[in-house]
């Protein structure tokens, strides 16, 4: 073993200039300082099909191998160049399916929270005067607007 190089506590989805282990890696490769990079699995190197395609092609034009011990990859030979990037598609594949859940599962949590906040308004308001969609919006939040037109288009009033 040459060196050992990490990027702790630093995503694999960020790029070769937000990882400096991965940086000096690949300049050491440029080097010829090794002749094969052992990583424990593919996601180590990164997360995007297009960093990890950048990453191999910087080591195939210095005429560095690479392992990935848990796929079982070896890039010596053309089976294991596709695999390498057969498994880099799902594994950017796998991340949007993570950041999509995760987008829609907070725009949930909003749209829920203002028409809870509506709601109570409708139910709870017993004042004299009622609410503009303005008033809503500084009340309970920008997105409330949207949610409030179909009362006011069904000619409705909210009251406080």
């Amino acid at each position: 073993m040459v060196e050992q190089y990490s990027d702790t506590g630093i995503s694999g989805s960020k790029g070769r200039d937000g990882r400096p282990g991965l940086d000096q890696m690949l300049k050491d490769a440029s080097r010829r300082k090794f002749d094969v990079v052992m990583a424990w699995a593919i996601d180590r190197l990164g997360r995007s099909l297009i960093d990890l395609l950048g990453t191999i092609q910087t080591l195939d034009a210095s005429g560095v191998d690479l392992y990935l011990d848990q796929q079982a990859i070896d890039t010596t030979t053309p089976a294991g160049k596709l695999m390498f990037q057969v498994t880099g598609a799902f594994a950017e594949f796998e991340r949007s399916m993570i950041r999509q859940r995760v987008h829609a599962g907070l725009k949930r949590a909003v749209e829920q929270t203002v028409e809870e906040r509506i709601r109570k308004l409708l139910r709870d308001g017993v004042g004299a005067y009622a609410y503009s969609v303005g008033s809503i919006v500084r009340h309970c939040g920008n997105h409330a607007a949207f949610s409030a037109r179909p009362y006011y288009s069904r000619n409705l009033s909210i009251y406080a």
